[in-house]
């Protein structure tokens, strides 16, 4: 289209108020219905500018971006109040447009009025496809629209200009999150933080959350259990011109379901992982020309460093340590031979150099591949490039030491699913939100004669092998599955079928570990391996004891320390009978010793009380 057609088009579209309304249902996620609606324009849906983008670009070049947005409006109340729509009217305006008399309180107050339409239903979404550049005459415009009850929405946050300070200043009754940080929500922990954190800003400054782009029931389960107020999105209802006034069908499934999302977890990311700013020391450093006596005084003047980086126009070229320069020092003549001369004679010309920013992880794989050597003498850190002081092997050591204690407390290296922390967190919100779940713990037996007939490397083996086929018989949105340590793992169900998976675990496993044994020990069902006294004794094949504990939503366990007892007991009780079985606890808070054993006889489950 040439630009005289698109200029006719435009006209056509003003002249003949050619545009049309679609409205989007936002779901009150507490309530489980319909809040209220987005007004969507479009143009002609014969004509190129059926695209609200389309039609927005051709007013911008001809400017008649005003024109356009008014009618857009007027369409939206005039279409929402004749179909009578419940609930508020969310409709999208430019910052500019509220400067514009049009948009002034007294005169949209009229309008309004003239409609039918209660001016506390309508909700002015300030798009950021323009940026802000006077924040306190923007602030007074949505001041004054307030004080005539019509509130004001950010639209698309973290994807405009100046998101927060927008927030900041406006101080919106509500924020839409751009959909980016909604999809996969349920699968992406950063994204996952992301919201958390936008909520926790939300809850103290008065604002709710809407939530745009939900696509999917486990996007929406999780943002249901962060608390945000609004949900929008196909998951809930398309733009339509005639909504149905109510979310869909899967929508209020999810929204009344009592179940609680399993949060995505970093098992084996990098995220958050320190880097060597952490180990800068930062020290005193010496030119390749400074006699060798001088850097002898400054290194006995800091007792504290291990070395001194050589540096020449700011750039590092060597690195001299302490020992070396003082088993140099302490030859016959060393220092009335080398005391004047440069110190370049003693340096190492070719010390490891990282920059600041490289992470620890990777660090650590450089000392490795460099030699031994140089995780005594240590390393030069620079930053753009440039010196900005020193770091040590034995603080780099302590950092990978402490990295892994907290690592093994969020999640397993081995299986690298969730660990102590995850799971215990879980166990809480289980408890918190009083829905009925089941606990399941689950342990190898005879693990010990394994590894040491097999080997610790097989034993690895065996644990992985489990931990793959309880993720893969837990429900990924409903059963929170996390490694305890050792050959023990804890599965906290609220899938319907629970018992079902417990029975399919075990005879999975019973099946699938023949596989890591030697045919002469399949056959016995076992092998001759020494106990803890050191007789020869026969140990029977690895299998799996499963403890089980239904949690009801009330009473009986408060505390998740409770729960995990009784798992525990439950797990010792199963561990009783022969081979892979399944106890599950049936006394409501452990009282007692009443259950079931159930154990797999010829691929069967023979249920004993």
């Amino acid at each position: 289209m040439n630009l005289v057609d698109m200029r006719a088009a435009v006209a056509e579209v003003l002249g003949q108020k050619r545009i049309s309304t679609l409205f989007q249902p936002i779901a009150g996620v507490r309530e489980a219905a319909v809040f209220g609606y987005e007004a969507l324009s479009r143009g002609p849906s014969d004509s190129p500018l059926h695209s609200p983008l389309a039609l927005l670009r051709a007013a911008d070049y001809f400017r008649l971006s005003a024109e356009v947005e008014r009618l857009c409006f007027e369409t939206a109340v005039r279409s929402f109040t004749e179909q009578g729509l419940q609930g508020k009217l969310f409709v999208n305006l430019r910052p500019a447009r509220l400067f514009e008399a049009f948009f002034q309180p007294e005169a949209l107050l009229r309008r309004l009025q003239a409609a039918g339409l209660d001016p506390r239903r309508v909700v002015v979404e300030i798009t950021e496809s323009d940026p802000v550049l006077d924040y306190g005459a923007l602030s007074g415009a949505v001041t004054a629209l307030r004080r005539i009850g019509i509130e004001s929405a950010m639209d698309d946050l973290g994807e405009g200009f100046s998101s927060l300070r927008l927030w900041s200043e406006l101080k919106p009754c509500y924020v839409k999150i751009d959909r980016h940080f909604v999809s996969g929500l349920n699968q992406d922990p950063v994204k996952m933080q992301f919201v958390r954190s936008l909520q926790e800003i939300a809850d103290n400054a008065h604002t709710r959350i809407v939530a745009e782009g939900v696509e999917t029931a486990s996007e929406l389960a999780v943002i249901k259990d962060l608390g945000i107020a609004f949900a929008q999105g196909y998951l809930i209802g398309r733009p339509v011109q005639t909504p149905s006034g109510l979310p869909s069908p899967e929508a209020m499934r999810c929204l009344s379901s009592a179940a609680i999302s399993v949060f995505p977890s970093v098992v084996n990311g990098r995220i958050g992982q320190p880097d060597a700013r952490r180990l800068l020391i930062e020290a005193p450093c010496v030119s390749s020309t400074t006699p060798s006596e001088q850097v002898l005084d400054l290194l006995q003047q800091h007792g504290d460093l291990h070395a001194l980086a050589v540096v020449d126009e700011g750039t590092p070229v060597g690195l001299i340590t302490r020992p070396a320069l003082l088993d140099s020092f302490a030859r016959v003549y060393t220092r009335e031979l080398y005391g004047r001369k440069a110190c370049a004679v003693f340096m190492d010309r070719d010390p490891l150099v990282v920059d600041i920013g490289t992470r620890i992880s990777d660090l650590s794989e450089l000392v490795v591949r460099k030699g031994k050597q140089t995780f005594t003498d240590g390393f030069i850190i620079t930053e753009g490039g440039r010196y900005r002081g020193l770091g040590s092997g034995y603080d780099l050591m302590r950092e990978i030491t402490e990295m892994q204690v907290v690592a093994a407390r969020y999640a397993n290296p081995l299986t690298l699913l969730p660990g102590n922390v995850p799971i215990h967190e879980h166990t809480d919100r289980l408890l918190a939100a009083g829905v009925g779940f089941v606990a399941a713990h689950c342990d190898l037996d005879a693990f010990k004669p394994y590894n040491d007939v097999y080997g610790y490397r097989k034993g690895d083996e065996l644990i992985q092998l489990l931990g793959r086929i309880l993720s893969e018989e837990c429900e990924r949105d409903l059963d929170f599955l996390g490694h305890i340590g050792g050959d023990d793992f804890f599965v906290l169900f609220q899938s319907q079928d629970w018992e079902a998976r417990c029975a399919r675990i075990l005879r999975r496993f019973d099946a699938e570990r023949l596989a890591l044994f030697l045919p002469e020990h399949v056959a016995p069902g076992g092998y001759m391996s020494e106990d803890r006294r050191g007789r020869m004794v026969f140990h029977p094949l690895v299998s799996l004891s499963i403890g089980a504990v239904p949690v009801p939503g009330v009473g009986c366990y408060n505390q998740r320390q409770q729960v995990e007892r009784a798992a525990a007991d439950a797990k010792k009780m199963a561990k009783k009978a022969d081979g892979s079985s399944l106890f599950i606890e049936r006394r409501c808070g452990g009282l007692g010793r009443e259950g079931r054993i159930e154990a797999p006889v010829g691929g069967a489950l023979a249920a004993a009380t």
